[in-house]
């Protein structure tokens, strides 16, 4: 019998008494060949249909990130605008689409806030990450709502071998930055567990230039992160478990436009702050049925919650959002050859705020059904997708794919695929700002793939899309935001992955001509070419590895009136095993001093960028001790 790439991937794990497909999922995350987030299912990543890029927890140890945002800024196609450092908001822009555009999951969950459309990515832990997965490319017909331009979805650690595994981490650099982080996992036959904890603090950069005298103050961060993981096989075909991620804390920033007084009409000045949460749960059930039809039921619930207050007067906001969710979905093995998915989803959104909403809850319900064909020559995938909402209707999405096999080593993939984003409790329902009649955003992608494994250590993976985006919703001459808006998004991505000489690299490229259609005018805060570059080795115990980002010019308004300047970043970072339970650490950003900005601001009639982080550096010291 000829074993599928996953299958023996998964059968050469070291899973010792366990059954292999017992804990399927979690052995699978520890896996660089096999993908998750495309269909909610364990498969190998050359056999989905997405375009994709996938981060382990050995390649996190590898490249050092401080966030999950600096691991992003490494995929093809996808662009980060931060406001000012470490814990600033950042705009992820997949595509050429905007944040709102994009899904974004921790173990299944959505974690977006629904009044704003922030996923509040900059507070996520990288500690507390065990593998990280990008999707490029509409999966409305899977997830439904916001995933135009792609879907993120960050898993929590995970137990691994039975036993017990502790580990310490303990790190200090520039801008009195501070990462201490401890963990522990193990388990035995039937259940498997992690739970982790970290604490991150740094004195932070001033963010802006010129601006109040307030403002003119190091803005500080502070980050309380905690997960757990624990799974639990109730027998061979049957396994349940639950996923926590906890993080919390303090983020000072600048208000460079200042508090408008209503009793002076004047602006004030501020040292705003703001205290944040974000936090989802999650249990699951998986079983085995038969032969043919596993099946997963998944219970979800999510916080986004903050509130903002000013040093210099009684000011405070108070912005959460909540979500609960029921997901359950089923994989069919009907013959050799077909294969299907059906499912469902449900999940209500609610607002709790200090700004009183005209509605402060909505639910959604979906059902979706994709079925796959796999014939010797060829393979087709065709999905359906009904969402019901309580705000807006119905939308329907549809997507398919062909893929042709030209040889072994080379397949060409042609998709099309829809995509919607429905509009968010501030579009909606904000006091005398909003527009309670608006229709959701939607999509249509064309795309053509080729995958090459060019040499037995070189792989190429290109990518040629368009994106066609109507009834986009913007602020119009009202103050009120309206779906009157329409863009078009090209672009060609390419990712090379080859080992020469005993050095791994990684080449990331893409190009994309983001346009308005009506105007003409490129999309704000999309540079038109990003390239990055990452070269590692190891050296027995002496690990060495360099990353290079470039980024093009772009505009930070609608009107192409605001340039923003291209930049490029080198970093280094290297890795030392004094034994095996002991290894040293040290990475320098920003090697070469780089000022740069993603988004500028206006003060008394000038415009400004945001700071971000010159050169910066960490060390670190990691114990895993052997027990």
């Amino acid at each position: 019998m000829k074993l599928s790439p996953l299958a023996l991937t998964l059968t050469l794990l070291p899973a010792g008494p366990v059954l292999a497909d017992t804990f399927e999922r979690d052995q699978a995350l520890k896996l660089p060949d096999v993908l998750i987030s495309a269909n909610r299912q364990v498969e190998a990543r050359n056999d989905s249909s997405a375009a994709n890029t996938v981060f382990t927890r050995e390649d996190i140890d590898r490249l050092q990130p401080n966030s999950v945002t600096d691991l992003l800024r490494r995929v093809p196609g996808v662009q980060v605008a931060q406001t000012g450092g470490r814990g600033s908001l950042p705009g992820i822009y997949i595509r050429g689409t905007q944040s709102a555009q994009s899904l974004v999951l921790v173990d299944g969950q959505r974690i977006g806030n629904s009044s704003s459309g922030d996923s509040n990515l900059q507070h996520i832990n990288i500690d507390q990450v065990e593998r990280v997965e990008v999707l490029r490319g509409s999966r409305s017909v899977i997830y439904g709502s916001d995933a135009i331009g792609g879907v993120i979805q960050i898993f929590t650690r995970r137990g691994s071998d039975p036993g017990l595994q502790p580990r310490l981490h303990m790190g200090f650099g520039s801008n009195q930055t501070w990462e201490r982080s401890l963990g522990l996992s193990g388990g035995d036959e039937q259940t498997r567990f992690n739970l982790g904890a970290s604490l991150d603090e740094t004195a932070g950069i001033d963010r802006t230039h010129e601006s109040y005298p307030s403002d003119s103050d190091h803005d500080a961060y502070r980050n309380k992160s905690l997960s757990l993981s624990v799974s639990h096989a109730l027998s061979d075909d049957v396994e349940i478990g639950a996923n926590l991620l906890d993080n919390r804390g303090k983020s000072e920033f600048d208000n460079p436009f200042g508090r408008f007084d209503l009793n002076t009409f004047e602006s004030v000045q501020q040292q705003p702050y703001n205290e944040f949460d974000v936090s989802s749960v999650s249990s699951y059930i998986d079983a085995q049925v038969n032969d043919l039809w596993k099946t997963r039921v998944e219970f979800g619930h999510s916080e986004n919650r903050e509130k903002t207050f000013d040093k210099l007067s009684d000011e405070r906001s108070v912005f959460n959002t909540y979500r609960d969710s029921v997901n359950w979905q089923n994989d069919l093995t009907l013959n050799q050859r077909n294969s299907l998915i059906l499912g469902g989803d449900w999940y209500e959104d609610r607002v709790n705020s200090s700004t009183p909403f005209d509605e402060d809850s909505r639910w959604n319900r979906a059902a979706f059904v994709q079925h796959r064909y796999q014939a010797d020559s060829f393979s087709t995938e065709l999905g359906l997708r009904r969402d019901q909402n309580q705000q807006f209707g119905g939308q329907n999405s549809w997507s398919g794919t062909f893929t042709l096999p030209l040889n072994p080593d080379n397949d060409v993939l042609l998709t099309y695929s829809e995509g919607f984003r429905a509009p968010t409790f501030n579009d909606l329902y904000y006091p005398d700002f909003s527009n309670p009649d608006l229709k959701p955003e939607t999509s249509k992608s064309y795309e053509l793939q080729w995958r090459s494994q060019l040499t037995e250590s070189s792989r190429l993976e290109a990518s040629l899309y368009r994106t066609d985006l109507e009834d986009a919703i913007i602020f119009g001459s009202n103050s009120r935001p309206e779906n009157v808006a329409s863009a078009r998004i090209n672009g060609f991505e390419a990712t090379l992955r080859q080992e020469l000489f005993g050095w791994q690299s990684n080449l990331g490229v893409a190009i994309i001509d983001p346009r308005d259609r009506d105007t003409g005018h490129t999309l704000a805060r999309r540079a038109r070419r990003t390239l990055s570059w990452d070269l590692d080795r190891q050296f027995d115990r002496l690990g060495l590895g360099a990353s290079w980002q470039a980024v093009s010019s772009s505009y930070d308004d609608l009107n192409n009136q605001q340039p923003l300047g291209g930049y490029g970043l080198l970093g280094l970072r290297s890795s030392w095993a004094l034994n095996r339970e002991i290894s040293l650490e040290l990475k320098v950003d920003n090697l070469l001093d780089k000022g740069y900005s993603r988004a500028l601001y206006s003060h008394e009639g000038s415009q400004y960028g945001y700071r971000e982080e010159g050169r910066a550096w960490v060390f670190g010291v990691t114990w895993t001790p052997e027990l």
